[in-house]
């Protein structure tokens, strides 16, 4: 497996993040015993980063990694959770409140048996609490060792760096990483958060690099996803994102370079997301071990220049004007000298 360093810190993350939200989710995830499995096999392969969130299996994610965790070495492995999403039909068990990030970090410690957690994201933008009171909080939180680093997941850019400015003017801890929706299908991110990344100096680990499974080819001309599977149970939310007339278009391109390279979707898919410069680490999750098998072998092959240059302009989204606009205005600046910042490039 190999490593990047997680935006301007000196924290290493393996390439790939194991993802662990089908840890005891209801029928289409695992039971602790395979769960278990699925972080073993996944440790044996080098990897360091468990990604989990307060909501992911009801709760129960978290405690089927607090079951495991005494088994193993604390210290080797960076585990990250989050919380904005409802954990009670009640008031004040939801959002990014200070009432509500101090309650769900101390039950994550608990259900995961640990002292820290490494990585705590806001999973989502709260459009009610101020966001000083959010990275007040987390501060907090920092200063007590109950947290080391601070991420935002699903943020528009704006909001992003909106955070970051808030955080350099009241000298608050600041984010260090950002985990979008972001795959060969979902590009929306190039146009304003990823560049709001860069300038900041925040790591992107995006999530769903295969598509919920879209882009492994298992449903290619389905008229609808077969009973039991992940898409099935999970139409609502990865039906939308996945399930339309671009999603089949972009599956049957990548299936056609992956019988031109002889490679698998899988592997292309996850290698295609980790040949970007800004990435840290892709965030992988698997029913059972053997569905790692495939996919970790991203986290040390690096996809060709040519495969990646064929997939990168097929798949490349329409820009709107404003993209376009800068887009050339750039070029002009960056033929002027003999060198530049590539980082400073628009994607």
């Amino acid at each position: 497996m190999k490593f990047r360093y997680l935006g301007n810190t000196g924290l290493l993350v393996s390439r790939i993040a194991l993802g662990t939200m089908t840890f005891g989710t209801p029928d289409w995830g695992s039971d602790e015993a395979i769960s278990h499995a699925v972080i073993k096999r996944y440790l044996d392969a080098g990897g360091n980063h468990l990604d989990a969130a307060n909501m992911y299996g009801g709760g129960r994610t978290e405690e089927i990694i607090g079951a495991l965790l005494p088994q193993l070495n604390r210290d080797e492995i960076i585990i990250s959770s989050k919380c904005f999403f409802p954990m009670a039909q009640k008031p004040n068990f939801f959002g990014t409140s200070r009432k509500h990030l101090i309650a769900s970090v101390e039950n994550s410690l608990r259900k995961l048996q640990t002292d820290y957690i490494d990585l705590y994201y806001l999973h989502g933008p709260d459009p009610i609490t101020p966001m000083e009171e959010s990275l007040r909080t987390l501060n907090d939180l920092v200063r007590q060792g109950k947290i080391r680093y601070l991420g935002v997941s699903n943020f528009f850019g704006w909001q992003l760096a909106k955070a970051q400015g808030i955080a350099r003017e009241l000298n608050l801890e600041p984010i260090v990483a950002t985990q979008p929706l972001y795959n060969l299908v979902q590009r929306g991110s190039e146009a304003e958060l990823i560049p709001a990344a860069l300038d900041s100096g925040v790591g992107v680990i995006p999530y769903s690099p295969l598509g919920g499974g879209f882009l492994t080819g298992k449903y290619a001309d389905q008229q609808e996803p077969e009973k039991g599977t992940r898409m099935d149970y999970r139409q609502g939310t990865d039906g939308p994102r996945f399930w339309h007339e671009k999603g089949f278009a972009t599956a049957k391109i990548l299936h056609e370079v992956s019988e031109q390279a002889g490679i698998p979707m899988a592997k292309l898919a996850v290698a295609w997301v980790l040949k970007r410069r800004f990435v840290t680490s892709v965030i992988l999750g698997a029913r059972k071990p053997e569905q790692l098998d495939v996919t970790l072998e991203a986290g040390t092959w690096d996809m060709p220049d040519d495969i990646f240059g064929e997939l990168e302009q097929r798949t490349r989204p329409h820009e709107d004007y404003l993209t376009w606009f800068v887009r050339r205005s750039y070029q002009r600046h960056f033929d002027a000298g003999e060198f530049h910042n590539p980082d400073v490039e628009l994607l």
